[in-house]
């Protein structure tokens, strides 16, 4: 592996600063109350070197929504890879779980995810994400006595990843319709009827 120069090695802290300071003022602030001078000044760098990264606040918005989203995605399929299940349909709803679990304990960060937990994130970070890939791998494994096709499976993806992280939202931020422990027997009764054809 090739060791990275003082000055790309510079860069990166640089960038990861950035990184920290706007997440950490979008989770206390809020988005809208949040400037780019606030960024900079919380990451101890010169406002030009935020241009060299990003284009503007909701440029920097969005990467950190692709990696937060990108990181719980992939917590979640590694951890749900530990166990063992007979069928898949547990194994969907313990993935599932998960991710409501962790959204349930840090509510800030679904406030700056809101409803971007999606196929969207995943097609933008399998190269960065391995483990991202084994998301569709367990669709794939578990569909494969349904005869569902390659674009099927993506979009029964899509539309289960949309409706958890929307669920989520409204029942955690929002509280609409109900508490998420009321509503989680309702969403896991409708994914399992989302697969079964």
């Amino acid at each position: 592996m090739k060791r990275m120069s003082k000055v790309e090695e510079n860069k990166q802290l640089k960038e990861e600063s950035l990184y920290a300071a706007a997440y950490e003022l979008f989770t206390t602030q809020g988005i809208h109350n949040t400037a780019i001078n606030d960024i900079v000044k919380k990451a101890g760098v010169a406002k030009g070197t935020f241009y060299l990264y990003f284009k503007d606040k909701y440029d920097i918005l969005d990467k950190i929504v692709l990696k937060k989203s990108s990181q719980i995605l992939s917590q979640a399929i590694s951890e749900t890879n530990k166990e063992q299940f007979e069928k898949f349909e547990d194994k969907l709803l313990y993935f599932i779980d998960y991710i409501i679990e962790y959204l349930k304990e840090n509510k800030l960060l679904l406030k700056i995810i809101y409803k971007n937990l999606s196929w969207g994130i995943i097609k933008k970070a399998y190269k960065d994400y391995e483990e991202i890939n084994e998301i569709f791998y367990m669709f794939e494994e578990g569909l494969k006595d349904f005869n569902y096709e390659e674009e099927e499976i993506k979009k029964l993806l899509f539309i289960i990843l949309e409706l958890t992280g929307s669920v989520c939202y409204s029942c955690i931020i929002l509280n609409e319709p109900a508490d998420i422990d009321e509503m989680k027997p309702i969403l896991f009764s409708a994914i399992k009827k989302i697969i079964i054809r």
